[in-house]
């Protein structure tokens, strides 16, 4: 059944930007922030009676959410107005950048993983507005994976990062404006939060039952598909194994030179994990890992929505991975992502998917006590 969804920036129009009237504002945003009707969050604040939007600033891909490379400053063709990169030479907006301005505003399309930079993007400019006594809203927008399943690892405190900002599982199961609550609360944060809530949305939709555009959050995430894979099969991308990328379907199937997709397939299938089948492929990446190479791999085809778990079959490729390629599959930089330790370990001395979930259950039970006084959402 759909829902009527509207997103932040719809309740925000709809109450002629009463909240924001007055403010000189710099919009953190991108190609992701829009209102129902397709118009740009930076188009509709622009001519907004009684609001002063004077700076764009850009997540990683630019502020038209075309690049896979470091962002440069410039101008934004639609407003004329400066755009100021958050992915390059710096990820944090200097004090010159916020001279003149008073308040910082937040309408960015998130997908629910720890590592996709967006929420760090949030983070950071969230900090930047407390050095500086700023007031920060987020337009607040639905996690397109859901808002009830929490899964993965949580960060290691010391080993926070651009695509770690802070000691989350890697699907959080939060929104960005329940994540700035968060954020705001543990790093004690002194910073006037104003969060415009969706409207319609409940913690167990997922996207396609919003009735909301789907819009490329990054070049490489065009589906919903995708960005339910994501959380496991993005772990794998710092590796030695394509994840899709330089194909039609990133992060829908997984393969290398050396890898036998029949035997892996095979493998897998075994394992019957809830709500996913696997089917062996050959796909030559035209770009990224092996672009221009034959790869054997599978395809990962999820048979069952509700029943799937992204991070248990990502973890389970990987030991599978490990068991039938020991030598070839390349693990040294597995943890970039999965950013815990004792988990990484524990995956090389061969625990299974199985023994490294019951391990982290304790966390993942805290972690669902820390983000519980931060929902917005039934």
């Amino acid at each position: 059944m759909l829902n009527s969804v509207a997103c932040g920036i719809d309740v925000a129009q709809s109450k002629e930007f009463l909240l924001l009237h007055g403010l000189r504002i710099g919009l953190i945003t991108n190609h992701t922030g829009l209102n129902r009707d397709g118009k740009a969050t930076a188009d509709l604040l622009r001519q907004a009676p009684g609001v002063q939007l004077l700076t764009l600033f850009s997540p990683e891909h630019g502020i038209r959410g075309a690049l896979d490379e470091k962002v440069l400053d410039g101008i934004d063709p639609a407003t004329g107005l400066p755009v100021f990169s958050l992915y390059g030479e710096r990820v944090k907006p200097t004090k010159e950048q916020l001279d003149g301005l008073n308040a910082l505003v937040f309408d960015i399309q998130d997908i629910g993983t720890r590592f996709y930079t967006y929420i760090s993007t949030l983070g950071n400019t969230l900090e930047a507005a407390a050095e500086r006594n700023m007031t920060y809203i987020v337009l607040d927008r639905p996690n397109p994976i859901g808002g009830t399943l929490v899964e993965g690892c949580i960060a290691d405190s010391d080993s926070l990062s651009f695509t770690a900002y802070h000691p989350l599982p890697i699907r959080h199961g939060m929104t960005t404006g329940e994540l700035a609550q968060l954020f705001k609360a543990e790093r004690k944060l002194n910073v006037k939060l104003e969060i415009i809530k969706s409207e319609g949305w409940k913690r167990s939709d997922l996207w396609d039952t919003t009735n909301l555009t789907w819009v490329n959050p990054s070049p490489n995430m065009r589906s919903l598909t995708q960005a339910l894979l994501y959380p496991g099969i993005g772990l794998l991308e710092t590796t030695n194994v394509s994840v899709g990328r330089g194909t039609d379907t990133p992060f829908e199937i997984v393969g290398a030179p050396w890898l036998n997709g029949r035997s892996l397939a095979s493998e897998l299938n075994d394992r019957d994990l809830p709500g996913v089948r696997f089917i062996p492929i050959r796909f030559t990446p035209r770009s990224s890992v092996h672009a221009g190479e034959l790869c054997g791999g599978v395809q990962i085809v999820i048979t069952a929505r509700h029943r799937f778990v992204p991070v248990y079959t990502g973890l389970t490729i990987a030991e599978t991975l490990l068991r039938l390629f020991p030598k070839a599959w390349d693990t040294a930089r597995y943890n970039a992502l999965l950013v815990n330790k004792e988990a990484y370990h524990a995956l090389l001395a061969g625990a299974t998917a199985d023994t490294l979930i019951k391990n982290w259950q304790k966390d993942v039970a805290t972690f669902s006590k820390r983000r519980k006084p931060h929902l917005l959402y039934g």
